[in-house]
């Protein structure tokens, strides 16, 4: 397999995490035990929730496919880790769908994306998408608010004691300073990420319209889910589309939603058309995969 092409973070909160605990040569190992990890979550989160109406692995599968076919992935980055505990905040985010006392499920949701944002400052960002997401599931009180936001400050009053002790506030301040850096527009990227994109945002649109089109056939709760979702992925490939330097980061975020959607369309239909498109999408997957090796050369 060529070399890929890494991309340095130049965070060093990020850097000084990767020296600290994975040494250069453990590098491509920790990323597959970790995409492992959260294979094995899509599956819980399927089971938990029942988004796909049946206990299935087939959004799992679509994960891997899609891991696998873009080798510039196999590395590890800041988004892969950030991704992971993004996950662990949207299943938190949907066990609070309605619940009577909310204020625990949003709370615990906002630490993990408060200690995904230490890594990846930028998953901030997706704060107020959670927040919508909340209100739709009815679970956004004043007492809930509150505890997201104490929540979301957990991992930073811990970096901030540390910060003190050792008199690193740099350190602490450097996240926000990261979230605020807006880089130029300038749609830079390189020709896997293009590819791959293409790919994706092809998925996406035939998922989510297949969603919205026959919502009628899953219980409220489950559209519900499922509409947050696609909201989530759309917000995702707005800022892919706005801040090119980050797509490699933010990529790992987008093929969690993508695979549970393309799961959801694969698993509940059976028309023509759709076993067409499934034939597409697997040849265009060996397709994406050939240029993805060949752009590598």
């Amino acid at each position: 397999m060529p070399e890929t092409e890494t991309q340095q973070s130049g965070y060093s909160l990020w850097e000084t995490f990767c020296d600290f605990c994975i040494p250069t040569w453990a590098n491509r190992l920790f990323s597959f035990i970790l995409y492992a990890v959260i294979g094995y979550f899509l599956i819980q989160l399927n089971n938990t929730f029942a988004i796909i109406r049946m206990r299935a692995s087939v959004q799992t599968s679509v994960y891997f496919l899609l891991i696998s076919v873009c080798p510039s992935l196999h590395m590890l980055y800041a988004g892969d880790l950030a991704a992971a505990s993004f996950l662990v905040a949207l299943f938190f985010l949907f066990k609070s769908y309605q619940q009577a006392r909310p204020t625990g499920s949003l709370f615990h949701a906002f630490v993990f994306i408060g200690l995904g944002s230490l890594l990846f400052p930028q998953l901030m960002l997706f704060v107020p998408i959670f927040w919508i997401g909340a209100y739709n599931f009815q679970s956004l009180q004043p007492k809930s608010f509150f505890a997201s936001l104490v929540g979301w400050s957990v991992p930073y009053w811990l970096l901030l004691g540390h910060a003190l002790y050792y008199g690193q506030m740099e350190l602490f301040c450097q996240p926000f300073r990261e979230l605020v850096t807006f880089a130029p527009t300038r749609f830079d990227y390189q020709p896997w990420e293009l590819a791959t994109l293409g790919y994706l945002l092809v998925l996406f649109i035939v998922s989510a319209a297949h969603c919205l089109i026959a919502g009628y056939e899953d219980k409220i709760r489950t559209r519900s889910y499922l509409h947050f979702l696609i909201l989530l992925n759309f917000c995702i490939f707005v800022y892919i589309g706005l801040q090119p330097v980050l797509s490699v980061h933010l990529m790992s975020f987008l093929l969690i939603g993508v695979s549970i959607l393309a799961g959801h369309l694969f698993v509940l239909t059976n028309s023509r058309s759709s076993n067409i498109f499934f034939i597409c999408a697997f040849i265009g997957l060996f397709i994406l995969l050939g240029f993805n090796i060949w752009t590598l050369l």
